[in-house]
């Protein structure tokens, strides 16, 4: 194999540089031996313990292990209790974890490479678990057991399936969802087309509409409808319901005859093109931008350019885990740093793209437990089918991203964080996000992996404008699917913030409700006079296709 070949090879199966860092890590605990020998002996120790508790519940007692065993769904079956076996290989990985975790907590490292050494540490330990194995887990044998050994054949089938077809577990049944039918289901219509996006305008369901048009600006990553998930489930169809006028910019899935285009062209051909046409269709000057995630980052974009420019068209600012301060990227640093694009730079070369399964494959190692040891569990050891999940069936539609963009995106906000230091440029203007004094209300989630809570608190503060500022709970994507349920809350509070989140969130009391009603009167309070809706389109921007349009179902 030649040089480049393996260099091809090795970034498409390292891109983050993991492995390096491993090696990184193995050198430096050599020069701790008594650091590492005090941590064997504890484990050694902890496992005898363990032994000895197992062997006493295998004779009818009643013993403690050595360890505090977690609440985990992966061991919610009684026999993780009740049978000795089982509590022991519970103990011992728990104390495997604790062991592993002391040493690499002892280890001098950079920064940048004990983040990649702690993302390599979750993923050991995930798959040490021994929930993860067919010999170690009861529910898997007791499985085959009852159906006769049928449920491993089902299981060896759907992995040798999912391995062909996939390339890897299989999540989620999506050929059970159709996009305009049971996702993306909100009525509207495409009313511009570039090469780029399309615009839907949904069509109103109240007599009456505020008079301030509202644009949804979803990030690219994958398709737009993360926005306009299903029935009940819709951001946007809580938007329409409420008597916003809602438009969707709607991207299409770039190949490599779009490899050159750039961030500015993502802001002028996405963004502001869009405000054009929507300010056209409903005679408003004023827009309200609602925006999520890297989209939510593109309208703040929007936002400081309209002020650099001197056009006041943004006439508020809705960001939903959404990161424009880059210092602190949270796992997701393992694979945005400095030596990570340039692999990333070496695997677009060759296509003009980045692929969406490489994508994809980088978010779901960000939660292995969750999407990448569930489904091996579920599909390939106990033979079932993957659940038909919307959420799930959204993230498996995964696209791709234009190469000189995506290395734009990288290295100046990543690296540099040029947005938060003021000194990122786009079409022709330099972003200040103190010049966006537009009133803004920031989501973010407790348990967001991509955009951390608390990096997304930091961004925030650097906004002009009045804020209300919104801590909620979930993840990164059910924080934004959030509609009423009895296990959703928030935490809502105005600006200006304390310097620390940490003394925001505790001074802050948490409501029993989803974020969504706290801000649909907030976005009302703002949208101006209610008036007849507006046509669907306009002379200069008729009707092209009827929602969800073409580009949502571009593979």
């Amino acid at each position: 194999m030649s040089p480049g070949l393996l260099t091809q090879l090795l970034d498409r199966l390292d891109p983050g540089g993991v492995l390096e860092a491993a090696g990184a890590a193995a050198a430096a605990a050599l020069t701790k031996p008594a650091s590492v020998a005090r941590e064997l002996g504890v484990l050694a120790g902890g496992s005898v313990a363990a032994l000895a508790a197992a062997a006493v519940r295998g004779l009818g007692g009643d013993a403690d292990g050595p360890v505090e065993l977690p609440r985990d769904k992966r061991h919610a079956d009684p026999a993780w209790e009740e049978n000795p076996f089982c509590f022991l290989l519970r103990q011992e990985h728990a104390l495997l974890t604790r062991a592993l975790e002391a040493v690499a907590a002892d280890l001098d490292l950079p920064p940048g490479t004990r983040a990649k050494v702690d993302f390599l540490l979750t993923q050991v330990i995930a798959a040490a678990d021994p929930a993860h194995w067919p010999l170690t887990n009861p529910v898997v044998l007791r499985r085959a057991v009852d159906t006769g050994g049928r449920s491993l054949l089902r299981g060896a089938r759907n992995a040798v399936r999912d391995l062909l077809i996939e390339g890897g577990p299989r999540q989620v049944a999506a050929e059970r969802f159709t996009v305009g039918e049971d996702l993306a289901a909100t009525p509207g219509a495409v009313v511009h087309r570039n090469r780029l996006v399309e615009l839907i305008q949904y069509a109103p369901q109240t007599d009456r509409v505020h008079a301030v048009p509202m644009l949804f600006s979803p990030p690219w990553i994958n398709k737009y409808y993360v926005m306009d998930l299903a029935p009940g489930r819709s951001l946007v169809e809580r938007a329409v319901r409420s008597g916003h006028t809602v438009f969707m910019l709607s991207y299409r899935n770039p190949g490599p005859e779009l490899a050159g285009l750039t961030m500015s062209d993502y802001l002028t051909e996405g963004v502001l093109a869009a405000l054009d046409v929507i300010g056209d269709i409903t005679g408003s000057d004023r827009i309200d931008l609602v925006g999520l995630c890297l989209g939510g980052t593109m309208a703040t974009a929007a936002a400081a350019w309209c002020a650099a420019a001197g056009t006041q068209r943004v006439h508020s600012l809705t960001l939903l885990n959404t990161l424009l301060d880059y210092s602190e990227p949270g796992v997701l640093g393992v694979f945005t740093d400095a030596a990570a694009v340039e692999r990333l730079d070496r695997i677009m070369s060759a296509t003009g793209y980045l692929p969406g399964e490489l994508m994809k494959a980088t978010f779901d190692v960000l939660r292995p437990a969750d999407l990448v040891w569930g489904p091996i569990v579920t599909g390939w050891l106990l033979g079932e089918d993957p659940p038909a999940f919307d959420m799930l069936a959204w993230n498996a539609d995964s696209t791709r991203m234009p190469a000189t963009m995506q290395l734009e995106y990288l290295r100046e906000l990543y690296v540099h964080n040029r947005f938060a230091e003021g000194t990122f440029t786009l079409a022709g203007h330099r972003l200040d996000l103190g010049a966006v004094d537009v009133p803004a209300y920031v989501v973010a989630a407790q348990d967001d992996h991509i955009a951390p809570w608390t990096s997304v608190y930091a961004g925030a503060r650097r906004l002009g404008g009045p804020l209300r500022f919104v801590l909620s709970s979930s993840g990164h994507i059910a924080g934004v699917v959030n509609p009423p349920s009895p296990r959703a809350w928030h935490r809502a509070g105005d600006g200006p913030l304390p310097a620390d989140p940490l003394t925001w969130r505790a001074d802050v009391a948490a409501t029993q409700t989803t974020w969504w009603d706290d801000w649909t009167p907030w976005a009302a309070g703002r949208a101006g006079d209610l008036r007849e809706p507006p046509p669907i389109g306009s002379a200069a921007h008729p009707v092209l296709d009827d929602a969800p349009g073409r580009y949502v179902r571009e593979s």
